[in-house]
């Protein structure tokens, strides 16, 4: 039987969440916070797919849209550098590039000093996508910090650290 991560206990289903405390929280609060964290999740992905997938990007995907995003406007980044970035393989991040330069917002080049180097860039069609994207993000960040006072969008930001670090470190459980 796995431990809860939060806690190290050993309950499990529903004797967990009968006999779960988090640093003194009540199950109504580990109740609240699982719904609000998984329905969280699940819109800001919906909505991110609804606002960035648009007719004039509807030939690509959410999965797309990030692989264009590491890539970025700077200098062209080597495929393990991008792969770093997104967490996947080179091999899994070469499928995906491979429909990126078909559809034409990806340039792939060798390098000029090492030609088994393969450097990738936006064409302009991806300066697009990515800056259609950008704009997204941007909004996103604009209307969550209109809600909240300064003290407030500290805590957030936080908060949300701590928790971006607890799922980094999930590959150690």
């Amino acid at each position: 039987m796995r431990k809860h991560a939060c806690l190290g206990c050993n309950y499990s289903g529903k004797k967990a969440l009968k006999n779960h405390q988090m640093k003194g929280q009540t199950v109504d609060t580990y109740q609240t916070l699982n719904e609000v964290l998984v329905n969280l999740f699940r819109d800001i992905m919906d909505i991110e797919q609804k606002a960035i997938i648009t007719e004039e990007y509807k030939d690509l995907t959410n999965n797309d849209m990030h692989v264009i995003e590491a890539i970025g406007t700077g200098e062209p980044k080597n495929m393990s550098t991008i792969a770093r970035l997104l967490s996947v393989t080179v091999g899994t991040l070469t499928i995906a590039m491979n429909s990126l330069v078909k559809k034409g917002y990806v340039i792939r080049q060798r390098g000029t000093m090492d030609r088994r180097e393969v450097y990738i860039s936006l064409s302009e069609k991806g300066r697009g996508a990515y800056e259609h994207h950008a704009r997204f993000h941007h909004a996103m960040i604009d209307g969550v910090s209109q809600e909240l006072s300064q003290d407030e969008m500290e805590l957030l930001v936080k908060t949300l650290t701590k928790l971006n670090r607890w799922f980094r470190s999930w590959q150690d459980y």
